[in-house]
């Protein structure tokens, strides 16, 4: 036996069944529970629980759970809040170790809700039971083996190989009259409300090693412990794929546009670079997750980038082709004996390239041949077949069998589109159609194609390290301390390049003048050329003030420079000037930037892209949660669009990409050792060709304790 935290077999395999709140009256949820437990053909025993009735649905009705005299698994409770509390502990002292709580009113109300569901909590953990809800949907399992629909849905699904998982019940009744739409069968379903116990992550952990549930698919609205889901998501996408909807496209809040990481980095960039990192395929809608999740069931996944598309109209197989290339794909040219064996059992007038247009005439044998023949080309990683119906004397549904028969002999994925409404539905409702991936449109399966490809390759994908470096870690902890009793500010200039030195991240050389006359010592002393940059900690965007000069090469020019910043300084009234920092003149390389915000509930978002004064309006970036592993230090440069202009491009040398990854690490390692640091800005890093030119000329550092 599993242990209580992830043992849900109450909940999804129980042999009995107490319903709470069981009706026979015309309209309620009671009796629409009832009806589903009945007409699914539930494989255990059902207690209807009312005061008022003695049967419901033809079964003997009992006043509570403690009067049933058998063994109860599982409690349904549909009952108004006022009674929910009672009925829990009853269950409690029952011995039920599953209840599902149907019943609103609770925390999503607010006031009394939260403490009536606190009360909940109290009593659940008091009993150690496993509970979903309150305020969801129910749940379902279609095994043979226990058949339970415990939902007040109208429609039960069909059996198959997915685990669906949705945060509003609200949604429940569509997803599951969609999924038939879809013919596409699921192993379980929950719809878990509040999760005043169970979990998103619980199901996962639950479907992790289910042998009936292939594929997840999410609706989710929250995440309760991202960093939790994470470790448990990216764990399970190495075995089974994960489909999510995250609904919420908001962006942060006021402390998160205080930087320049915070400005580009929302709460939907933090899902994105979550869902990225543990492999989870984020989807947009609730359709487009349907139209994936269909092919993704069929467990076939392409190899490679190149579709091969086969189709009896030239039109469809131009737009099947144009959506290919659109998500990445390739449509590559047919080898010289396959082009050979087609147009041997083609038309003449027929295309043999790919795409390949049969023309309307082409009838199910024609398909079967031309399947064969470019399923077995070596230079072929999958295939679309499209049939235009519906095609004169030509029986559609002949053609769509002729096509399965095909996919049942490879190995690769064979997706097919079917362009006639009346067919799909009859190929979605008639239970002796072939069973493939079938669609209407060709957008939708290859969006399906390049998904399944990014998957299997992240599946596949090592794992990389998260390295340590050896670090000062002391001296940083030292300038934290003395800034602990201060609430959330920047740090000074002197204090950020001290942190940033102590990690062995190369920082220009630089001191602060408060005068022109030590402005102008330190220039000498650095050597010209020289740049100056206001000090404030107020001040964000330097440039936008007139707070920075550059390229001065001598005493005047510094001297002219400070009044000109001092002036820029005292238009705006800023009470934070601390000075000038004089800085050596980097005149090589490419500007890049280095960030970390921290989000809510997501912790430290590391952020890499091309840098400088325009980085929020050119948003060429990418972002990872902390800690980043060497291989996501990789991807992350090598990811942003600007990456061939760091690599070199039109006879200019590339920069020095290892140093950047090194940096990205210790940023890493730095902000996962000190969860005081609330945002970093590296701004510019001035990448060289070596490392030995490569240096951080800006950075600031926003600290604060909670």
């Amino acid at each position: 036996m599993k242990s209580n935290i992830h043992n849900l077999d109450s909940i999804f395999k129980p042999r009995s069944i107490a319903v709470i709140g069981a009706t026979m009256r015309e309209g309620s949820l009671g009796r629409t529970v009832m009806k589903n437990l009945v007409e699914y053909e539930f494989n255990g025993k059902i207690f209807p629980v009312n005061p008022r009735k003695e049967v419901v649905h033809s079964f003997k009705c009992f006043p509570g759970v403690l009067e049933i005299p058998d063994d109860v698994d599982l409690a349904v409770i549909i009952i108004p809040k006022e009674y929910v509390l009672q009925a829990v502990d009853e269950c409690g002292k029952k011995g039920i170790k599953g209840l599902v709580v149907l019943t609103a009113g609770f925390r999503e109300v607010g006031g009394e809700g939260i403490k009536l569901e606190e009360r909940l909590a109290q009593i659940v953990r008091k009993y150690k039971m496993r509970v979903v809800g309150p305020n969801c949907m129910g749940v379902i399992n279609t095994d043979p083996a226990v058949r339970m629909d415990a939902t007040f849905s109208p429609e039960s699904p069909l059996e198959g190989n997915i685990g669906f998982l949705t945060q509003s019940g609200a949604l429940g009744v569509a997803i599951i009259s969609q999924t038939r739409r879809y013919n596409l069968g699921l192993s379980m379903f929950a719809s878990i409300g509040n999760n005043v116990d169970i979990s998103g992550n619980d199901l996962l952990e639950y479907w992790e090693n289910d042998p009936r549930t292939d594929v997840i698919l999410m609706y989710l609205e929250s995440f309760g412990s991202p960093r939790k889901f994470t470790q448990i998501a990216k764990r399970i996408s190495k075995k089974k794929p994960i489909l999510a909807v995250k609904a919420g496209r908001t962006t942060a809040g006021a402390k998160a546009a205080s930087s320049h990481t915070g400005a580009i980095a929302g709460a939907d960039i933090a899902v994105d670079a979550l869902l990225e990192k543990c492999g989870v395929i984020r989807v947009a809608s609730i359709e487009e997750m349907f139209d994936i999740a269909v092919a993704f069931s069929r467990k076939k996944y392409p190899k490679g980038k190149r579709v091969a598309i086969v189709s009896n109209g030239g039109g469809p197989a131009i737009m099947a082709a144009d959506a290919c290339t659109s998500v990445g794909l390739e449509i590559p040219p047919f080898s010289k004996n396959t082009r050979q064996k087609i147009s041997r059992s083609l038309n003449k007038i027929a295309a043999t390239s790919n795409p390949v247009d049969m023309i309307g005439m082409a009838g199910p044998n024609e398909y079967e041949k031309v399947l064969h023949y470019v399923i077995n080309d070596k230079d072929i990683d999958s295939v679309l077949a499209i049939s235009v119906t519906p095609p004169t004397l030509v029986d559609p549904m002949s053609v769509i069998k002729k096509i399965e028969n095909a996919s049942k002999k490879t190995g690769k994925p064979v997706l097919t589109v079917v362009m006639g409404k009346d067919v799909m539905r009859a190929h979605a409702d008639d239970s002796g159609v072939p069973d493939l991936p079938t669609y209407e449109f060709p957008e939708p399966p290859a969006k399906a194609l390049a998904e399944m490809l990014r998957y299997s390759t992240w599946q596949q994908k090592p794992e990389g390290n998260i390295k340590k470096f050896k670090v000062d870690k002391k001296s940083v902890k030292k300038i934290l301390d003395k800034e602990q009793s201060k609430k959330s500010h920047y740090l000074t200039n002197k204090q950020v390049f001290e942190i940033l030195s102590a990690y062995n991240m190369p920082i220009a050389a630089s001191h602060i003048a408060k005068t022109h006359e030590k402005a102008t010592v330190i220039a000498e002393k650095i050597g010209f050329p020289v740049v100056l940059k206001v000090v404030a900690k107020d001040l964000v965007h330097k440039s936008d003030i007139g707070g920075v000069a550059l390229d001065l090469r001598n005493r005047g020019e510094v001297i002219e420079a400070y009044y000109e910043i001092k002036k820029q300084v005292d238009a705006v009234k800023t009470a934070s000037f601390e000075g000038v920092l004089v800085q050596k003149m980097i005149e090589a390389g490419k500007e890049v930037i280095l960030g970390m915000t921290s989000m809510e509930q997501f912790g430290p978002l590391l952020m890499f892209g091309l840098g400088g004064v325009f980085v929020e309006i050119i948003k060429d970036t990418q972002f990872r949660p902390a800690p980043i592993t060497d291989l996501e230090a990789e991807e992350m440069i090598q990811s942003i669009k600007g990456y061939p202009i760091l690599k070199g491009i039109r006879g200019e040398k590339g920069v020095n990409i290892p140093v950047i990854k090194e940096c990205l690490l210790k940023l890493s390692q730095l902000v996962c050792d000190f969860e005081c640091i609330n945002a970093i800005d590296i701004n510019p890093f001035m990448v060289g060709e070596k490392a030995e030119s490569s240096f951080i000329v800006d950075a600031r550092i926003l600290v604060g304790w909670y």
